[in-house]
């Protein structure tokens, strides 16, 4: 049947036409058949700072996404390296500054970003090609502040078992957090003005709490992305581990404004 014209002509079955109003009008057809909601914008921000040897991995896994409503925004801040050179014709807007800070780089992207749903990501991290397309999918207007799985890019097995429990950490909220991608609404985001840019460690689940008192935190768990294990590997995993502890203590004490840690190339 072509059309409904076509092989049977409906309409010179009165019968058929009543039937087909009333099928389509009832309450049951309408759950079953909803209209598909829109696909957001989203907007992926990459913050940059020396990531030339990183950055090309991270933004050509962006090219192999297979959502198409999407924008990639590049943030080189303070680098001295070949970053902007590697990230250009790589992603729909570069921003290259002097100014240091990735607080402050994420939020000159985030200001930059025309999509409402903002998708904060490292510039050593690798989604998988569907990541955009199941974020669309499962992250509701409801939701607030939210990452994905995280996956160590380390065959070592105690970064696995460090992931396996970080990751059911966020999946039952017992901790909200990152696993190197942020995800929240534009809206949401300019509403909180933002990272705090004097924050140099913490900013993440300080942002993240901030964004909370508008919705909820959610860890999509239908994807993942894989995540340099490079701090752990040049500190040392004790090493880290006791610094985050130690950090994480002072910010119940006295906050950790002005702490901050060295940078890993």
């Amino acid at each position: 049947m072509e059309t409904r014209k076509g092989i049977l002509d409906i309409e010179s079955y009165p019968t058929l036409v009543q039937l087909e109003k009333f099928i389509t009008g009832s309450a049951l057809y309408k759950s079953l058949v909803k209209p598909r909601a829109p696909e957001p914008m989203i907007s992926v921000i990459v913050p940059a700072h020396n990531e030339g040897e990183y950055i090309a991995r991270t933004l050509d896994a962006l090219q192999a996404q297979n959502y198409s409503n999407y924008e990639v925004i590049v943030i080189c801040n303070g680098c001295s390296d070949q970053t902007a050179q590697v990230a250009r014709g790589r992603c729909d807007v570069l921003i290259d500054t002097q100014e240091r800070g990735i607080s402050f780089a994420r939020n000159r992207g985030a200001r930059a970003a025309r999509g409402e749903l903002l998708l904060f990501l490292d510039a050593d991290t690798i989604l998988e090609p569907d990541a955009l397309k199941t974020i669309a999918r499962k992250f509701k207007r409801t939701d607030a502040a939210g990452t994905i799985r995280g996956v160590p890019d380390s065959p070592r097995w105690y970064y696995h078992v460090l992931y396996f429990f970080k990751n059911r950490m966020h999946r039952y909220r017992l901790h909200k957090g990152s696993v190197g991608v942020i995800l929240c609404w534009k809206d949401d985001f300019t509403a909180t003005s933002g990272f705090d840019e004097h924050m140099h460690v913490m900013e993440n689940s300080h942002l993240m709490k901030r964004l909370c008192e508008f919705g909820r935190y959610r860890c999509v768990m239908q994807t993942s992305a894989l995540t340099s294990m490079r701090r752990y590997d040049t500190v040392g995993p004790l090493q880290t581990a006791a610094l985050w502890i130690k950090l994480w203590f002072k910010s119940l004490i006295r906050g950790v404004r002005g702490e901050g840690y060295e940078t890993v190339r």
